[in-house]
This record gives C-alpha cells, sequence and structure tokens, in this order.
C-alpha cells in the first residue's frame, strides 16, 4: 500500500476537547482520594492500638477487682475462730460467716478450709448452672456443704450438707468412694509455706469446668488453710463488651497460650485432651487469633489474612497476675476497621465522578457546537457504508455544501432502500397477488409517482388481467393482445385503451413470453418528454419482477402437482380395496380438525402448541400419505374375510374332499349290500358316516369365519378332523406355475393312488424369505429408520390346520406382519423421496400412527415421551375413522358411544394419549366429524361426563 494514501488514525474534535478536559480533572482527584485514604487508615490504626491500650487497663483494673476483696477476706478468716475447731459442729457454727462472704460476691464461687490433719470444710453457692453437677440436690437448695472428718477409731466421714437461703438445712447424705486430701492440694502447700495470701494461675475447675484463680492463706496458729475459688467466667462477658467493631476478636492468654477469656464465650469449649487444662489457643474454631499468637508487646501493628479476610493484629502484656505473664490479643477486621475511611473514599470518589462527568458534558457540549454538522453528516455517509440505506442523510447546517451533499446522498439511499424492498418482496412474498401489490409500490415510490397498475397476461385467452391496481381508473380486461406481438405493438394497443400520462414496461419471462404489463402514471414534470434513463430504469425493475412472477407461478403450480399426485396416491390405495374406500381421505380431514382445536386449547398440555404454515402442511401431507405403503400389500391379505382365504376362499376345497368322503361312504354302503351285510346294519353305517361328515364341515366351516376367540377344545377339534385321510388319484405336479414347483422343491411324487390327510400343513404351504428379509429388527445394519419389530419365521404358511386353528380373527401371524409392514414401506417410500427441509418430518408424521403411549406400538416401539401432538393426532384419527368405518368386510362401522367407549379402554391401556382423547371428545370434533362423514344411525347422544369419568378417576 502507497504509505501516503494510508489513512492516519483520527479522533473526534469534541471527544477530544470533552477527554481533555475531564482526565486532568480525574488525575488531580485520583491523587487527593488516595492521599487521603492513607492518612484515613493511619489515623485508624493508631486509634486502635491507643484503644488496645486502654483496653488493656480495664482488664487490668477487672482483674484486681477480682482478686483483692478476697485477699482481705482471708486475712480476716487467719485469725477466725474456726482454727481453734476440732469437731464438725463447732466448724458449723462458723457457716453463717463463710455464707455472708459467698453472698456479697457473685464471683466467688466457693470458701473452704483445708485442715492439717486432712479434714476439710467447703460451702458452695448453688447456681442455675450448677444443676448438672448436683442433681441429687434438693428443691429451694441454695449452698452446699461438703465435709471430711474423722471419726474414732479412723474412720473418714464424708458427707453433703444442703442448706436454703436463710441456712436452714434441708437434706444431708453421706458420700462414698470420694478421695480427696486438701493436703495434696498445690494451693495448699504454698499457702503453708508463706505467710501471706498466696494466688493460682488461672485454670479450670474440677467441679464446674469453669476458669478461675484460687486464693489461699494460712491461718494464724497455722492449724488449717483457708481458701477462696473466684470465676473469671465473666471476663469473657467483659472482653464481648469492650470489642471495637462486631467482627473484632479478643482473648486474655498465659504464656503458653493457653485461653483464660474470650470474647466468643459460647464458643471456648474445653481441652479434648485434658479437660481440667485451658483450652490452646489454637484449638479455637476460629483460627484468626492464632496467627498471632506470636506477637509481643511491642511489636508493630501486623496485617493478615485469616478465613478469606483480612485483619490487623495487636498484643498488649496485662500488669494484673504479673506472674503468669497474662496478655490480651486483639485481632480486628480491616473491612470494619476501616469503614469509615472506604465510606470517605466511596463518597469523594462519587463527588469526583459527579464533577468529571459535568465537566465531560461541559466539554462535550464545547467540541459539539463546533463539529457537529461535520460529524453529523460523517455518522450518516458511514451509515451507507454499512449498508442502512434507511437511515435518513439530511443535515441542519449553515454549510451550503454539506447541507446540499446531504440531500443529494439521502435521496441516493432512499433509492437503494426501495431496491432492497423489491429484492426482499421478491425472495420473501409467497403469495403471487401481495408480490405483485409491494413490487408496483416500490416501483412506483422509485419513480416518485403514486398511482400505477399491473395487468397479467392470460395465454389461452390472449388477454390482459388487471391483477393490482393503486389508484388508477382502468378497465378490467383488454382483449385481443397476441402472444406473439412485440412490445412497441402492445404499448401501442395499450395507449387506446389507458388514458393520462402512462408509462409503459412490458412483462416477459425467460423465455421471451409475455407474462404481463407494468403502468405508472407520470404526474409531475414533463410528461411528454420521459427520459430514456427513466424508461430503461423502469424495464429493468419490470423485467425482474417478470421473472419473480414466473418464480411464483412454479412455485404454485409445484404445489398444486405435489398435492395432486399425492391424492392421487391416496385415491390409488383407496381404490385398490373397495373395503378401505375413502380411509385415506377421511383420516386427513379428521387429524386437521383435531389439530385445529389443539392450537386453539388453554389445557397445559397444548399450551403451548403452536404449528407453522410449513408445519402446517406438513401435518397435511404427512395425514394424506399416513396409509401409501398399503400399496405394496397384498389385496387377498388386506380384505382377508376367512381363515383359509387367500386369492379365493379354499374352504371349497375342503368342501370338495368332504364330498370324496360322503361318496366313499355311499360305495361301502353299496359294497357291504353286495358282501351280504344286513341291509339294515349297511344303511345305518353309511348314515351315521355321512352325518359325521356333514358335522364335521359344518365345525371347519364355521372356524373358518373367524371371531374374538377360539377355544381350545375347537382347536383340538380340527386337528382330529384333519388326520382322517382319502385316496387322490390324480398327479398333483400337473398345470403348476414354475413358483408352485419351486415351493415344492426335492419332495419326491408319492405314487397313486396317493393317501392325503383331509387337513394338512404341507411344506410347500411355507413361503421362505430368501434374500427379500425386511429390516424391520432392531439388529439389522440395513434398518437406519430405528423399526423394532418381530419378524416371523416365514413370509407366509398357507398351511390349511395352520390357517383353520388361528385363536382370533382371521390373520395368521405372517399375514398380521405383512399388514403392519405397510407403515415400514410407508417410512420407507417417503424416506426416498427428495423432499426439502421444511417437509422433512413427513415420513415420521406419517409412519407413528400405530405407535403407542406404552412402548408396545410398532413399527419402532415409541412411547408418549418420544412422541409430540402431531402423532399422537394421528393415532387418534386413523383409529376413530377405522372403528367408525362402515366398508370394512369384517364388522360393522360402530356407533359413537361404542366408537369413544372403547377408545377410553385404549386411553386405559395405553394406547393412546389421554390429554389428546379428552380434547377430542370436550371440543367436540368427533360430533363435527361424524356430521360430515357417519350416517344418522351412527349418530347418538353421547354422554361426555361419564364417557370421560374413569379417565379421570385414573388420574386422581
Amino acid at each position: 500500500m502507497n504509505p501516503q494514501r494510508r489513512q492516519r488514525a483520527q479522533i473526534s474534535l469534541a471527544l477530544l476537547i470533552a477527554t481533555s478536559i475531564t482526565l486532568g480533572m480525574l488525575v488531580l482527584a485520583l491523587v487527593l482520594i488516595i492521599q487521603s485514604f492513607r492518612g484515613l487508615e493511619a489515623a485508624k490504626l493508631t486509634a486502635a492500638r491507643d484503644t488496645t491500650e486502654q483496653l488493656a487497663s480495664a482488664i487490668n483494673d477487672r482483674l484486681d477487682a477480682i482478686t483483692k476483696p478476697q485477699a482481705i477476706a482471708l486475712r480476716i478468716l487467719a485469725d477466725d475462730p474456726m482454727q481453734f475447731s476440732t469437731t464438725l459442729d463447732e466448724r458449723l457454727e462458723r457457716l453463717p460467716v463463710f455464707a455472708s462472704i459467698l453472698q456479697e460476691n457473685d464471683l466467688v464461687t466457693s470458701i473452704y478450709s483445708g485442715f492439717a490433719d486432712g479434714e476439710f470444710f467447703l460451702l458452695r453457692r448453688l447456681r442455675e448452672s450448677d444443676s448438672t453437677f448436683f442433681p441429687d440436690a434438693p428443691a429451694n437448695s441454695a449452698f452446699m456443704l461438703r465435709t471430711i472428718t474423722w471419726l474414732p477409731p479412723g474412720i473418714m466421714s464424708v458427707e453433703i450438707h444442703f442448706y436454703d437461703e436463710q441456712l436452714r438445712p434441708l437434706q444431708r447424705q453421706a458420700l462414698r468412694d470420694y478421695d480427696f486430701d486438701p493436703r495434696s492440694r498445690q494451693w495448699y502447700r504454698l499457702a503453708m509455706e508463706s505467710e501471706r495470701t498466696i494466688l493460682t494461675s488461672p485454670y479450670v475447675f474440677f467441679s464446674t469446668r469453669e476458669i478461675g484463680l484460687t486464693l489461699a492463706r494460712r491461718s494464724m496458729n497455722g492449724t488449717l488453710v483457708n481458701g477462696i475459688d473466684v470465676t473469671v467466667t465473666e471476663l469473657s462477658d467483659k472482653l464481648a463488651d469492650l470489642r471495637l467493631t462486631p467482627g473484632t476478636q479478643l482473648a486474655v492468654v498465659n504464656e503458653n497460650n493457653g485461653v483464660i477469656a474470650y470474647s466468643s464465650p459460647n464458643s471456648l469449649g474445653s481441652n479434648a485432651t485434658d479437660p481440667h487444662a485451658l483450652t490452646d489457643l489454637a484449638l479455637l474454631p476460629d483460627p484468626t487469633l492464632s496467627l498471632i499468637a506470636h506477637l509481643s508487646d511491642q511489636a508493630e501493628v501486623m496485617s493478615f489474612d485469616s478465613l478469606g479476610r483480612t485483619f490487623y493484629g495487636f498484643s498488649v502484656e496485662l500488669d494484673a497476675l504479673s506472674s503468669d505473664n497474662l496478655r490480651i490479643v486483639i485481632a480486628i477486621p480491616a473491612d470494619e476497621l476501616l469503614a469509615d475511611a472506604w465510606a470517605s473514599l466511596a463518597l469523594q470518589t462519587r463527588i469526583a465522578a459527579a464533577i468529571a462527568v459535568l465537566l465531560l458534558i461541559l466539554g462535550w457540549f464545547l467540541g459539539n457546537q463546533v463539529g457537529k454538522p461535520l460529524e453529523h453528516l460523517t455518522d450518516r455517509v458511514g451509515a451507507l457504508s454499512r449498508f442502512r440505506f434507511d437511515t435518513s442523510v439530511k443535515v441542519d447546517s449553515r454549510i451550503r455544501e454539506a447541507s446540499k451533499l446531504g440531500t443529494a446522498l439521502d435521496d441516493m439511499a432512499k433509492t437503494i432502500r426501495s431496491f432492497q424492498n423489491i429484492a426482499l418482496t421478491l425472495n420473501r412474498s409467497k403469495n403471487l397477488d401481495e408480490l405483485l401489490k409491494e413490487v408496483l409500490e416500490h416501483i412506483i415510490h422509485i419513480v416518485g409517482e403514486k398511482r400505477g397498475a399491473i395487468y397479467l397476461y392470460a395465454r389461452n385467452a390472449e388477454h390482459l388481467n388487471l391483477a393490482v391496481n393503486e389508484g388508477l381508473s382502468l378497465t378490467k380486461q383488454i382483449d385481443k393482445v397476441s402472444r406473439d406481438a412485440d412490445d412497441n405493438d402492445i404499448i401501442h394497443q395499450l395507449r387506446t385503451e389507458i388514458s393520462g400520462h402512462p408509462i409503459f414496461a412490458i412483462l416477459r419471462n425467460r423465455q421471451k413470453n409475455l407474462v404481463g404489463v407494468l403502468v405508472i402514471e407520470m404526474e409531475s414534470g414533463d410528461q411528454t418528454r420521459l427520459s430514456n434513463d427513466l424508461i430503461v430504469f423502469v424495464d429493468e425493475i419490470a423485467g425482474s419482477a417478470a421473472v419473480a412472477i414466473e418464480t411464483r407461478e412454479l412455485i404454485e403450480n409445484q404445489q398444486a402437482l405435489l398435492d395432486g399426485i399425492i391424492r392421487l396416491v391416496a385415491n390409488a390405495i383407496d381404490t385398490k380395496s373397495p373395503y378401505t374406500s375413502g380411509h385415506c381421505e377421511r383420516v386427513p380431514q379428521l387429524a386437521r380438525m383435531l389439530v385445529d382445536a389443539a392450537q386453539a386449547s388453554n389445557e397445559p398440555a397444548f399450551q403451548d402448541f403452536y404449528m407453522t404454515e410449513d408445519e402446517a402442511y406438513e401435518f397435511h401431507l404427512a395425514s394424506w400419505l399416513h396409509d401409501c405403503g398399503k400399496i405394496t400389500s397384498p389385496e387377498y391379505v388386506v380384505d382377508k374375510s376367512t381363515k383359509l382365504e387367500t386369492l379365493y376362499n379354499r374352504i371349497h376345497e375342503i368342501r370338495t374332499r368332504f364330498e370324496v368322503l360322503h361318496r366313499d361312504a355311499e360305495i361301502r354302503y353299496l359294497k357291504d349290500r353286495l358282501n351280504g351285510l344286513n341291509p339294515e346294519q349297511a344303511r345305518n353305517n353309511r348314515d351315521l358316516r355321512q352325518q359325521e361328515l356333514q358335522q364335521q364341515f359344518a365345525m371347519l366351516a364355521d372356524a373358518n369365519i373367524g371371531g374374538e376367540f377360539m377355544s381350545e377344545n375347537d382347536i383340538a377339534q380340527v386337528r382330529l378332523i384333519a388326520e382322517q385321510t382319502w385316496q387322490r388319484h390324480f398327479s398333483d405336479r400337473l398345470g403348476l406355475s414354475r413358483d408352485e414347483l419351486h415351493h415344492l422343491g426335492s419332495t419326491a411324487e408319492p405314487s397313486l393312488p396317493a393317501t392325503e390327510k383331509l387337513l394338512d400343513d404341507k411344506p410347500q404351504h411355507l413361503s421362505h424369505w430368501g434374500d427379500r428379509i425386511p429390516p424391520v429388527t432392531r439388529g439389522d445394519p440395513r434398518n437406519k429408520w430405528g423399526f423394532d419389530m418381530e419378524l416371523p419365521s416365514h413370509a407366509q404358511n398357507r398351511g390349511e390346520v395352520y390357517n383353520l386353528t388361528i385363536q382370533r380373527g382371521t390373520l395368521t401371524p405372517e399375514e398380521r406382519f405383512k399388514i403392519n409392514e405397510h407403515i415400514v414401506q410407508t417410512i420407507c417410500m417417503l424416506d426416498a423421496l427428495p423432499l426439502p427441509d421444511r417437509l422433512a418430518n413427513v415420513p415420521r408424521l406419517a409412519g407413528t400412527h400405530h405407535e403407542r403411549m406404552d412402548g408396545k406400538g410398532y413399527p419402532c416401539g415409541l412411547r408418549s415421551k418420544d412422541m409430540g401432538v402431531p402423532e399422537k393426532v394421528m393415532a387418534v384419527a386413523d383409529i376413530f375413522e377405522a372403528l367408525t368405518a362402515t366398508d370394512r368386510p369384517y364388522k360393522d362401522g360402530k356407533t359413537l358411544t361404542e366408537a369413544l367407549g372403547i377408545m377410553v379402554r385404549m386411553v386405559a391401556e395405553r394406547h393412546i394419549d389421554g390429554d389428546v382423547f379428552r380434547l377430542f371428545v370436550l371440543s367436540g370434533v368427533y360430533r363435527q366429524y361424524a356430521e360430515a362423514y357417519l350416517s344418522p344411525a351412527q349418530i347418538d347422544k353421547v354422554d361426555e361426563e361419564a364417557l370421560l369419568e374413569p379417565l379421570y378417576q385414573m388420574s386422581r
């Protein structure tokens, strides 16, 4: 590419002005916002650190408040008369003193005295939570006293005493298997070794599992040690109240990270390995605080992540209980600590964004005032380059050249748009009249006129018929227009018929044959001097319209030809058998009625069902061709009305054999007479035999008719009759066709006279499939349609006993398959047709009307979920027509009540779809069909509610 012709990058003038102003403001606002946020973040962290120091001071004060009053109480008890007591009764006298200490301080859980001889005196105030530890405590118990005393001779007595609020005894009971010696406890040993009040490290109390401290002091005479247990559980509640934010976590821990207090008291469980030990910080449900357990008091604020959140961590040492090196660790969520900072940042950002938007609008306004006309024209021309010819190109500009250019481009866009509309009309319009009307409107618009018309040429009559007229007063028909006349002669003839100032365009097809005339009335400009360019342009556009007219006529003719061929095939099938006459014509009518009802229904099963015009035509073709495969079905099978019928009723052959046996009885009678047998006996023998033959033939003739069911006794009787024999004196090989000789195969001809069974199933009665096995089994590689049918062993079995012992109807399994195979042939035949895509479902729609909802139908064994509404409608229409038809040889046409009653049972057996059948009944389609096609005798009153009641009960 030539570098001089390469287009350089360009930018909008309005955008350049607006962007420059806005960008400068955004950079300044961004710098100020970042600095402001950093300052707020530092201030928040400093404030958090100061608050943490204050929190540590509050915890120290609280621990001092817990321990100091108890230390004073112990100093007083050091000189209490309890030190001189030697019996339990003497010690019980001091009970009110111990109780008063418990009553004055809720933090004291118990007060006790351990004596040098191992005796023990402990008083505990009972709380509601202690019921799990003292389940045997009487009602209204306020205090529990546990005593250990030595009884002579050296027997240790352990007792539990329960008192009410006024120290009135409620219960006293001995305690067995209690092994406790106060002298073995750390608090006792430490107090004995010191003259001051000793304080233990926090630990988990043995009885209540609470965390607390023990204060102990030796008595003045050294005979006992007094101790007080103080709980620090409420320290956890204090921590919960002192949280800086809702997500802040605080814990008081010792030097070994044992948790003494936690801001979430309910989450502070017991130590799993040692119930009497403090819970390790790492064993808390939330691991956040364990991540900062290593922080020292001098450490800086630590930022860390835990459970998907960012925290700031602190650690501050506590002055209280300094010997235990207690400290408080704190973790504050960054998002909560900096919430105000983020809110301030968001506010500043919104303000900056609002200012930027205002500046952008201001800049854009100023830029538009400078370059708006040029930019507007550029956009319009750009739309034309993107084939948007429906966009107006006119611009309102004080620049004269820009205004004129806009007007010219606008006229060009409208003309191109009209061309587009003509092409769109020619491609999409399906109706010839609508096509001509739209083409005429667009051509008139392109020319800039308002009125026009189109005549179509009738070749046989040689005249023009007015097809479309837009505002002209024209004659409906112009006669005597020769098909061989040239364009000038036709135009000259038209000018004599049409007044005004029209322009004519002769419409011819690809073969240059006359198809019509375009007429446009010229009402603007100089009508006497038409532009040659205009005349050529109208001729060219009219030529395109002529081709479109020809194409549409061909399509309509092809459609009519296709419909005619389909009806020809359907009529041929109906004509082939006088017993199914009209079936292929009536089923499409009934199916169309039912499909229309389904589209109009608001029932849930049909509310989403809708057929397009192409789908409706596809269904129409399928319904007409649903039995086209019957053209391959042998007539003698389709029309078989007796069991022995093939091309003729073979009962006549059987009768002839009975005639032979009848004459044999007569001959035997005559021979018996000649041989001197008693005439009466000979006559009786003959009459009995002939009567027996009459009865046997009558029985076979009745069996030949067929029926609903043939009993096993009747079948056995037929087989018994068949075993009788007769003598054949003539060859059964003479006068046979080539196919009959082929069926005999290599079977040797018996010598004459030959003994034959009265009825027999001979090998020549069997017709084998050979190489003509139909592809109906699922495993057949030729089966590309998904057929799933059971294939009989033989193509045909004409055995006489075999046919006469058919239990139901007149058809053998082989013949039943042959009839059912018609649907296979229907699908194969239709699938072989080069159907367009819009008719691709015709084979499926035509070939599923023998499928059942339970999957037991044929040819593919489809279930209800595999079929749509059209397939289910086709099945209902086919069955109802068959039940009510009066042209079948084996049954009379059913009345409406009888036919619908049978179909109710078929719904219950999942033969047909229940929703489609209910629609068939409730929409009245069955009666509408009956009035058009059934005899008056078949149209009875149907109780629809009673008819459908069994189906409603099934659905409940």
